[in-house]
């Protein structure tokens, strides 16, 4: 019978102890993500932001900037994302269910959010973290606005009418064309769900005849 392995209690309170230094060691959101306006810095890192985003960063504001001045830190509000104007036709949206406020930042712009994403008009169903809270490009959709938001019905997916061929028949088709071409073409073969075939009236003639052979003539 094995021997119950035992458990150094010294040895495990000092893994403790070194666990929460390092976690308390770790910078903190307001320091990581602090910015120096003027020299376009972050502190922190030393890092310069991109020259693309100087005009975001001056005219936009970043999430907690706009949560931090509104009632219970916007929880049941809807914000979006500048980006998401611009390149999206669709309303894409944050529905903010849960804040946790870095009390220690300086005005208190920092933390952490929750809430249902709803991108390019398709909901989904559960409650995640808000992603890319430090970026300069935020807005509050105004409640006049959002049923706008929030009454958009996306249209229904097309169907699926191709596929990928299977493994090995795959292979044997970019074989043949790397063959009859010389070199093998970067368009990928697929399988269509649905063929397509086109009757002429010769058809539908021997059909006809075939139809009368079987049933007879009247007598």
């Amino acid at each position: 019978m094995a021997k119950k392995k035992r458990l150094r209690l010294i040895a495990e309170m000092a893994r403790k102890i070194r666990a929460y230094r390092e976690l308390k060691s770790q910078p903190r959101d307001s320091q990581k993500y602090a910015l120096d306006y003027e020299t376009m810095k972050r502190p922190h890192t030393g890092k310069m932001l991109p020259v693309l985003a100087w005009q975001d960063v001056r005219r936009e504001s970043r999430l907690f900037s706009l949560l931090a001045g509104m009632r219970m830190f916007g929880v049941g509000r809807l914000l979006t994302r500048k980006s998401w104007l611009e390149d999206h036709s669709e309303p894409s949206y944050w529905q903010i269910t849960k804040v946790k406020v870095d009390h220690t930042a300086e005005n208190v712009d920092h933390g952490k959010a929750w809430g249902i994403l709803t991108y390019k008009g398709n909901k989904e169903s559960e409650v995640k973290e808000v992603d890319k809270v430090m970026y300069h490009d935020w807005r509050l959709i105004p409640k006049h606005v959002e049923h706008q938001f929030t009454g958009f019905v996306p249209l229904p997916e097309p169907p699926v009418r191709h596929v990928l061929y299977p493994p090995l028949l795959r292979a044997i088709i970019l074989a043949q064309r790397k063959k009859t071409f010389g070199t093998q073409m970067a368009q990928e073969p697929m399988l269509p769900l649905q063929r397509d075939v086109l009757f002429n009236k010769d058809y539908f003639r021997k059909q006809e005849q075939e139809q009368r052979g079987t049933q007879g003539t009247a007598v």
